[in-house]
């Protein structure tokens, strides 16, 4: 569709504040359930970890007006804070949702804005799972306006185009109208930032974190009737100029808007690392269970894969369990041997495992032009002479093959619970799939915090 004149950013607020929350197909809210789900357990097994630890000790000592809670910790602090360190923990694991088209982890910058803002605020359940959807469905269509041109210069989307989908969704929970909206992108927007050197690294979780701060901070700043530019996206020195000079796409922005939904290409993952991967250790999996192998059993693993994953996955040495995430070889040499991706396979100690370490110098990959970015063929070769193979059509968490409400619910108890006591994840899973009838989210982040049991 053609943007209005004054240009596609002004375009796209006008669809983000003209949408009823109860107008919206039912699919849309559920999924936003499920994402919450997803990133409420992931933050909270995050909070085990020593990157983690260090930012949120940090919030802590900011101290700050006690507007909202840091999932997984007693700290209440003011909302931008929140935000952020919500922002970090969703992602630190790499175990969150992803807009398969863009690789774009939606939930990790908007989810936390939208959490923020709707505890400050005291919106009902059914506005904010309202706000999340259309937030993420905005981080989506831009992420989507720029690809992959904007990706190849090296940006990492999660952190840039994320950030508008937080803009989007805190800019709702405020109640922005249109004009506001717009210059809330705008003045969010100049802030759009991240790059992919930081994979493989604990600075890499603070661009989702840094983007739903600062997307909240625009919303609010808007709200109180700060002004910015009125086309952030297609202005002579906007986004799309600057951060993708190689190309965007104005109908990918905005064709649809509300009838054709991004929201329904993203995936939750079975796997702690890395997306581009999952096909591989979905097939390596499947092999090592049909025929019930053992290291020992196994010479070498080699694959036929879509460009991205030499792209982004190639990384034959790994160090330490954080760059196996981002090791296409790490991870098929852990699906292997432990038959699973979990956050339990990219620790220290499995980065040195002798019997990972050895599979894993035998792993070799192929780009097969014919294969897609949910495909993979694998091959295992096995040290008596004979190969098994197998091809993986669409590996489990995609569109094609989703996460069953019954797995996800498994994957959130797995991870909770290495947190919280039994009953307090079981509660917070109910008040999560309850929360469109809840009058506010206070008691959904209570029981998302160390003091909620």
């Amino acid at each position: 569709m053609a943007a209005q004149a004054a240009g596609p950013t002004r375009a796209l607020a006008g669809f983000i504040v003209a949408a009823s929350a109860a107008g919206l197909p039912g699919w849309t809210l559920h999924e936003a359930k499920r994402t919450l789900i997803n990133i409420l357990g992931i933050a909270v097994s995050a909070t085990r970890y020593e990157p983690a630890g260090i930012l949120t000790a940090w919030v802590r000592r900011q101290g700050g007006n006690p507007a909202a809670r840091v999932i997984g910790t007693d700290i209440r602090t003011g909302t931008f804070n929140a935000a952020l360190a919500n922002g970090y923990l969703a992602h630190l694991e790499d175990y969150d949702d992803t807009h398969l088209p863009t690789i774009l982890h939606p939930s990790a910058p908007v989810w936390p804005a939208v959490l923020a803002a709707a505890e400050e605020t005291g919106a009902n359940g059914l506005d904010t799972l309202a706000a999340f959807a259309l937030g993420a469905e905005t981080a989506c269509r831009v992420a989507m306006s720029v690809y992959p041109w904007h990706y190849d210069q090296g940006w990492h989307v999660t952190g840039t185009a994320g950030l508008f989908g937080a803009v989007a969704g805190a800019g709702r929970v405020h109640g922005l109208d249109a004009a506001r909206m717009t210059h809330a992108l705008g003045v969010g927007g100049t802030h759009a930032s991240g790059v992919r050197e930081l994979l493989g690294t604990h600075g890499k979780a603070l661009h989702p974190g840094h983007a739903a701060s600062t997307g909240l901070q625009a919303a609010e700043l808007a709200a109180q009737g700060f002004t910015g530019p009125d086309d952030i996206l297609g202005g002579r020195r906007g986004f799309w100029a600057i951060l993708s000079a190689g190309g965007h796409s104005e109908e990918a922005l905005l064709g649809g808007f509300g009838e054709r939904w991004e929201l329904g290409n993203n995936g939750l993952k079975p796997f702690a690392n890395g997306i581009v991967s999952h096909p591989i250790q979905d097939g390596v999996i499947r092999l090592r269970n049909e025929h019930a192998l053992k290291p020992g059993d196994v010479a070498a693993i080699s694959l036929g894969v879509h460009p991205l994953v030499l792209e982004l996955m190639n990384r034959p040495v790994v160090r330490t369990g954080l760059e196996g995430k981002f090791s296409f070889q790490h991870c098929a040499a852990a699906a292997l041997v432990d038959g699973a991706g979990h956050d339990a396979q990219f620790t220290d100690a499995k980065a040195a495992d002798p019997d990972i370490s050895r599979i894993r110098d035998a792993v070799t990959g192929e780009v097969e032009e014919s294969v897609a970015e949910d495909q993979a063929r694998v091959r295992v070769h096995l040290a008596d002479g004979r190969t098994l193979e197998t091809f993986v059509e669409h590996a489990i968490g995609t569109p094609q093959n989703p996460m069953s409400d019954a797995a996800l619910e498994a994957k959130f108890t797995d991870l909770a619970t290495e947190v919280f006591p039994t009953d307090q994840a079981a509660r917070l899973l109910d008040a999560a799939w309850n929360l469109d009838r809840a009058p506010d989210v206070t008691a959904l982040m209570r029981l998302a915090s160390a003091q909620g049991g």
